[in-house]
């Protein structure tokens, strides 16, 4: 019976969930849902000087917020230490591994050397069949693994196909430091056979990384789990990700007004394909995968793309849902009078939402459109509107104060038919008229349909908007 499947996302609490990290994680949960398995999370906090609670806590927030679940308890790596260790010693005791008693000199001296004759710097592995009694007193040893000296290794990788390491280009790496600290490349075998982890999906970064960590799994004798090592992400001009391409934190695209779905959905395509489809549910994602299908390519982040899909998912979604977003999305982003408008006029604005969802990429653009319910008055102008809102715009706003007043019925037909027959008798078109009138009850160019917004924000406020517009030409 073939063993259950268990992938693992190993981040460092160095710093935030970025957007490399999610893809990863995202890649590890599809996979272990399309197969039935198990997603496991190490955090991986060795680097003690480095590593943070706080860095723990914004990537299982990033993780949370994204839907990407993971089983049990996150493991500390730091935790394991003495695991580590005894593994190194159990490699020692079998003649797989040795005390090295080189000294930092002679290192320097043996990198000086390689550097010179052209080499690559590497261990020589002097202390590979000498006695410690030859050793300096008092030098505490590391403990090197014994490499092959000779064929080949071979990663065999879904993503990249089998890779081939020449033995003799390995030295004999450290697995235990002289302080009995283990180093990244040991500990992440252990880690990783003891989790029973049985598939590894990472960045290519990680493939030399793969070569070694196979000694290490052949020397103690345990099964090489199966491995993919997928390309990073390049920004949309071809350069390694940076902040500029968009390389920040999860939780700073949830403060840009993505939705999680969305940036699901954007993370697979960033090195998955299936066909041409470019948008596609969570379910559909688990149900196509395959590691067969991931791109042997760097992909390129494009923030235009994102908006697109994050616009297809806002004109989707349930009202209610994003209303509760938007709250959240201000309160975090520090938007407080956008906060207190919208927690005071909540059923105003989940009736204006579907007006609003066609309009809108982003929850921000979502927040900026709702904000016409909310606004004190007088309204503040942007510079398209201010430049609708001439001494002609004016005089046909304040003929329309005198329409709206005597109407009985305040209905989106009613308004529109009173300001249709305005139009027609002083022969302008319909947008002529309306477009002004726009600006006057909103302060913008652009929002739900005109009437709409009359009847959402009522008589008395939309009476009183379009006189503070035409009372300095009354």
């Amino acid at each position: 019976m073939s063993k259950s499947v268990v992938t693992r996302f190993a981040p460092s609490p160095t710093g935030f969930l970025h957007i490399g990290g999610a893809r990863t994680a995202l890649f590890n949960w599809v996979f272990a849902q399309k197969m039935g398995g198990k997603m496991l999370l190490r955090i991986e906090d060795t680097d003690r000087e480095r590593s943070t609670d706080a860095a723990v806590t914004a990537i299982l927030d990033g993780m949370t917020w994204l839907g990407l679940t993971w089983d049990g308890e996150p493991i500390s790596q730091f935790a394991r230490a003495d695991r580590h260790a005894e593994i190194a010693h159990e490699l020692l005791a079998q003649g797989k591994a040795y005390k090295c008693y080189s000294t930092p000199e002679e290192l320097t001296e043996m990198r000086e050397r390689a550097r010179a004759e052209g080499r690559p710097p590497r261990y020589d592995g002097r202390w590979r069949d000498r006695d410690p009694s030859e050793a300096l007193a008092g030098l505490k040893p590391v403990i090197r693994i014994k490499a092959p000296q000779s064929g080949e290794i071979v990663v065999k990788d879904h993503v990249q196909g089998d890779v081939v390491f020449r033995a003799e280009n390995l030295d004999d790496f450290i697995i235990l430091r002289s302080d009995g600290t283990p180093t990244y490349m040991h500990a992440v075998v252990v880690d990783d056979h003891d989790m029973g982890v049985t598939h590894i999906i990472r960045g290519d970064d990680h493939l030399t990384n793969a070569a070694r960590q196979i000694v290490i799994y052949q020397a103690m004798g345990w099964d090489v789990p199966e491995m993919a090592h997928i390309p990073l992400i390049h920004g949309s001009d071809g350069a390694k990700l940076s902040k500029r391409h968009g390389a920040i934190g999860i939780e700073a695209y949830r403060q840009m007004g993505y939705l999680p779905e969305a940036l699901r959905n954007y993370l697979a395509r960033l090195g998955w394909a299936h066909g041409d489809d470019e948008i596609f549910s969570t379910d559909q994602m688990v149900d196509w995968f395959s590691l067969e299908a991931l791109n042997k390519g760097a992909s390129r982040f494009d923030f235009v793309k994102l908006d697109n899909l994050n616009g297809h998912y806002i004109r989707s979604a349930d009202p209610a849902r994003l209303y509760d977003v938007m709250v959240e999305t201000a309160s975090e982003t520090g938007r407080n009078s956008d906060y207190a408008g919208l927690v005071a006029n909540k059923q105003t604005i989940l009736s204006a939402i579907p007006e609003l969802q066609p309009r809108a990429k982003t929850v921000l653009e979502l927040i900026d459109l709702a904000q016409f319910i909310y606004a004190a008055r007088p309204l503040p102008m942007d510079e398209k509107a201010a430049l609708l809102l001439d001494a002609d715009a004016a005089a046909h706003l304040s003929k329309l104060v005198d329409i709206f007043e005597a109407l009985n019925d305040w209905t989106v037909e009613a308004l529109d038919g009173a300001v249709r027959s305005y139009a027609e008798s002083v022969e302008l078109k319909l947008g002529k008229i309306a477009q002004p009138l726009r600006a006057a009850l909103t302060g913008r160019t652009i929002s739900p349909g005109i009437f709409e917004v009359m009847t959402l924000i009522g008589r008395e406020e939309s009476l009183g908007r379009i006189r503070d517009v035409v009372a300095p030409n009354r």
